[in-house]
């Protein structure tokens, strides 16, 4: 039977996809939100402070997304081959990795966070409150990298349901805590601060309760052998081969983020209404990512699975799949925004001058995820598969060879500039993924 037409196929994909686009779609719907409560105070810099400081915090959290990426695709594969003691130290080797970046950085704060704010220039008031924003939300960073830790492992043994719940939980305490915080206590900036803080720590410990519970009995086993499960867990050979696959997921991040961070912070040089526009369609864009990515992370764990169980018809099923309703969704995504972009924008903010800016630039909205969604998809069969020198190589050429030369050819129109380099990067990843993936796949298994 071809796979195009096997249900059950399109169950298995489902039954990972549709829990994770749930979760998924929760994060930049409360980023969304934060942006609503802020949105609507009086200037646009209190939103162009509360944007900056969040950068200079995400800026970490997203560097640090092999934590996630990571522990997803290497607890596939031992999901797979039915290794529960290698699963569990993917689990520990990551919590422990994601507690020291966390703490290095909460004793470093000062340096971090002075030299970010000067790269990111903008307003007196875009400093200050930036500065109010990221001194607060630091504090978070080892309870933030632990929950990524948390969240890639449950989805690489197939807990998609769990990972929705954690965080539509967490993301709940969020929403709850930004509305009582800011509307009710008038703590504007500082207040959503507090409240992503405080959804963070609340988010781990829930995380962490969930897998003591019910996975009991594998902890009970490996506490008769501890001195076996230490050595493993600082086995130079296992060290080497996370790290290694760390360092290569790290750097591909790392131009991610400065493309995402030179937006940011060009922005804020172009004016507080530029800046607190693109904040708004910033998180259009993570909403459109994190919906297209439900379907990714269902193959990151399929193709893990696939990948750990040596089954290369599954895989090549997998790709083929995902590839049909990641081009569905986008061309959802697009239809939405085309017919509801301007209503979108007066739910986030009422100030005339971000509205009128934020509109000019919604066509790049509609159009974004037709061409971002295929980069989307490759990008968790590459982690599925574990290949992060691919995936670190072809983000390297969207970044320096697209992104930028992009820019320097289109600064002279502005903001529309950024938008465009920015197009051209998501639809260069998408075709280095590609064309990889179709020279390489039959040595993948």
């Amino acid at each position: 039977m071809s796979h195009f037409t096997d249900i059950d196929q399109h169950k298995r994909l489902f039954s990972l996809a549709i829990p994770m686009i749930l979760s998924n779609i929760t994060v930049p719907l409360l980023g969304l939100v934060d942006t609503a409560v802020i949105g609507h105070l009086d200037h646009a810099y209190y939103l162009g402070g509360s944007t900056v400081g969040a950068m200079v915090i995400t800026f970490i959290t997203w560097l640090c997304g092999f934590l996630r990426m990571s522990t997803t695709g290497l607890s596939a594969q031992a999901f797979g081959a039915q290794e529960s003691e290698q699963g569990l130290l993917i689990l520990c080797r990551g919590l422990i990795v994601a507690s020291a970046i966390g703490l290095f950085l909460i004793v470093f704060q000062g340096l971090y966070i002075d030299g970010a704010l000067w790269l990111a220039g903008g307003s007196k008031e875009v400093q200050l409150y930036a500065g109010q924003y990221s001194e607060i939300r630091i504090w978070g960073l080892p309870a933030a990298l632990g929950n990524l830790v948390l969240l890639g492992w449950l989805l690489g043994n197939h807990k998609a349901k769990t990972v929705m719940w954690l965080l539509v939980v967490t993301n709940g305490v969020n929403l709850s805590l930004d509305l009582l915080f800011v509307l009710v206590f008038d703590w504007k900036v500082q207040g959503v601060a507090w409240a992503t803080l405080i959804a963070e720590y609340s988010g781990l410990l829930l995380g962490l309760t969930f897998v003591l519970r019910n996975y009991r009995d594998v902890f009970f086993a490996l506490g008769q052998h501890l001195n076996h499960f230490y050595t493993r867990l600082i086995e130079l050979e296992g060290l080497s081969r996370y790290f290694k696959l760390n360092r290569d997921i790290l750097l591909r991040t790392l131009c991610l983020e400065i493309c995402f961070v030179f937006i940011t912070f060009q922005g804020a040089r172009l004016g507080d209404d530029i800046v607190a526009a693109n904040a708004i369609l910033m998180n259009f864009l993570l909403l459109i990512s994190f919906g297209l990515d439900g379907i990714a992370n269902a193959a990151e764990a399929m193709v893990g699975q696939a990948k750990g169980a040596k089954n290369k018809t599954q895989l090549f099923a997998t790709v083929k799949l995902s590839l049909i309703w990641t081009g569905i969704f986008a061309l959802a995504y697009s239809l939405g925004f085309y017919l509801l972009g301007q209503q979108f924008i007066y739910l986030i903010t009422d100030i005339e001058s971000v509205v009128l800016v934020a509109s000019e630039y919604l066509p790049w909205m509609i159009l974004l995820p037709v061409i971002s969604c295929w980069c989307f998809l490759f990008d968790g069969v590459y982690i599925g598969l574990m290949q992060a020198k691919a995936m670190r190589n072809s983000m390297i050429v969207a970044t320096f060879a697209c992104f930028f030369p992009m820019w320097l050819a289109f600064q002279s129109f502005g903001n529309h500039g950024l938008w465009a380099a920015f197009s051209c990067f998501m639809l260069s990843r998408g075709i280095v993924l590609a064309w990889h993936y179709q020279k390489h796949k039959l040595s993948f298994v």
